[in-house]
This record gives structure tokens, sequence and C-alpha cells, in this order.
């Protein structure tokens, strides 16, 4: 299975052995959005959702989000995060929450899964806590917009 790290020869998944390879410096970020109704995001905008601060609450759960992510993403190795940042902005343009991370540790391995779970959670939590005023809301546009450090280098999203 070429390519395909977390395979080995025989197709069965396994878990990358990161032993050998230097502990770097290293940063992911990532980004998402939860489109809505006008009038569900009015309700954000004015701090009147019934289950309270939509955006405060989400951010936290994307914190904490990331640092369960070997918990939850079964051959991700457990990392120690130096740095969980979320940041929740509104774009009544286009009647989103717009969700961005940024995750850093000094380890063996990079924070990309970190990074996307962080974004992914909370915007599940978004939807959560508007669930009663919009069923209908999408969550979309979950990507990595950068990875640094380690030896494959610099990414970044186009």
């Amino acid at each position: 299975m070429t390519g395909l790290t977390h395979f080995d020869d025989s197709g069965a998944a396994h878990m990358v052995d990161v032993s050998d390879k230097d502990v770097t410096d290293r940063i992911a970020t990532a980004s998402g959005r939860v489109i809505m109704e006008p009038a569900t995001l009015a309700l954000v905008l004015q701090g009147t959702a019934k289950k309270g601060d939509v955006l405060g609450i989400a951010r936290l759960a994307g914190i904490m989000a990331a640092k369960k992510t070997a918990d939850l993403i079964p051959l991700c190795h457990p990392l120690p995060i130096t740095k969980v940042a979320l940041d929740l902005d509104t774009d009544e343009a286009r009647n989103s929450v717009v969700i961005t991370a940024a995750v850093k540790t000094s380890g063996q391995t990079g924070v990309e899964m970190e990074a996307l779970t962080a974004v992914s959670v909370a915007a599940l939590t978004v939807y959560d806590m508007l669930k009663a005023v919009d069923r209908a809301m999408q969550i979309t546009d979950i990507k990595v917009d950068l990875k640094d450090g380690g030896k494959s280098g610099r990414y970044e999203a186009t």
C-alpha cells in the first residue's frame, strides 16, 4: 500500500513508529464553516441563543477536543500540545460562523489531526447549540490550511 503510512506491508492498519524522528517545533492550522439561516446568525450576533454564549462555548469545546484527538482517532499519537487557539468569527455576507484553529507542539509528529478535530468539534458545538431553531445548518469546508515543522516541511493550502 505505497504511500499510506498507517498500513503495514500486508495491508493491516498500524500506528506509525515515530521513535526515530527528531523532536521539532510543529504547527498546524485548520478552518471550517457553519452555514445557517440569517435569523440564526442574528441570535449568535446578539448573544441571545437559548443555550448561551455559542461562540465561547464552541471555542472551549474545540480546545478540549484538540487535547483528546488521540482518544478519538485510533491511530493518532498522543501529543504534548503546547498551544491551542480557536477563533470563531461571524460572516454576515455568507450567514455563517467561520472557525479557525491553530495547534502547536514540540514533538516527533505533526498536529494536523488536532487542528482538524478542534475545528470539527467546535462546528458540531455550534450546531448543537443552535439546532433548536435551525436544523438545516451545514458544516462545510473543513480543511488543513497550514502545516509546518518536521521532515516533510511546510504545507500551505492554496
